[in-house]
């Protein structure tokens, strides 16, 4: 579906930076500037590749921005320079598209039934105040148990020092430090479940909202205004965590609206690139 990506932009780097270095090898025993030349590129673009391997979510919305480079998509999509937004032109129509990611940190099974009842009424009132269509989209699997309890304790770990953390500021935020209790408890009931031969269940959920305007930029202004308005309602009334996609992980989101990973490694490796 995406015609353009970081990750190959970052493989023609490392091409380059390789090819840089050969030439760089074969000139530098005859004493020529070629050499030093190829050298310099190889630097050049073997940083480059690096850079957009480990941070391409945050380069390249940088590169396209400066540059003003349009993104094109397949079906007459295209993605803003900004990466934030995907906008389709229909009969003199712009419709831009916006993705939230949305992190539960409390399992459906760890809660009463009463706390179920409340979540959903929080749930349907948060719905209620919206006054545009939004989409809830929801992937479920079993994870491999594999590297899944390390993995397990070492988020526990880290919500555990952002929990000290945040109860060591001089005004801390009630909000977050009940986030991370949660998060921190959900960590200890999978991990509780496992010992008891619980196979683990993993969820990827996120939000799509669209908005319309006569212009690409008055569609987009319209689509981060929603986004912003939902990230406080949702967060507020349901107590996760909301953040609004952009780059690599606004196009994985696209993308899912058409097809999504097979298997769970496929999942999981789409999450942690």
């Amino acid at each position: 579906m995406v015609m353009l990506a970081s990750k190959y932009i970052a493989y023609a780097s490392a091409a380059l930076a390789f090819m840089g270095f050969l030439v760089g090898l074969i000139m530098a025993s005859s004493g020529s500037a070629l050499g030093f030349l190829g050298a310099a590129i190889a630097g050049v673009c073997g940083l480059f590749a690096v850079l957009l391997i480990k941070y391409g979510y945050l380069v390249m919305p940088i590169i396209t921005q400066r540059t003003s480079i349009v993104q094109l998509l397949t079906g007459g999509y295209e993605v803003v320079p900004s990466q934030e937004a995907i906008v389709r032109n229909i009969n003199n129509t712009y419709y831009a598209s916006m993705f939230l990611g949305v992190k539960i940190y409390e399992s459906v099974t760890d809660k009463t039934l009463e706390e179920n009842a409340m979540f959903m009424e929080y749930f349907e009132r948060a719905v209620s105040s919206v006054k545009y269509v939004m989409k809830v989209s929801m992937m479920v699997y079993v994870k491999d148990l594999g590297e899944f309890r390390k993995k397990i304790e070492t988020k526990r770990a880290e919500a555990q020092l952002r929990l000290a953390r945040e109860r060591d500021k001089p005004e801390p935020d009630p909000l977050r430090i009940d986030r991370y209790d949660k998060e921190i408890g959900m960590w200890d009931g999978q991990l509780g479940k496992l010992s008891k031969g619980v196979k683990p269940m993993s969820v990827v959920s996120y939000v799509m909202t669209t908005a319309t305007g006569p212009s690409k930029e008055a569609a987009v202004a319209k689509a981060k205004s929603q986004a912003k308005e939902l990230s406080a309602t949702l967060s507020n009334a349901l107590n996760v965590e909301i953040i609004i996609l952009t780059g690599e992980d606004m196009l994985k989101c696209f993308d899912w609206e058409f097809m999504i990973p097979p298997s769970s490694d496929e999942m999981d490796d789409a999450i942690s690139m």
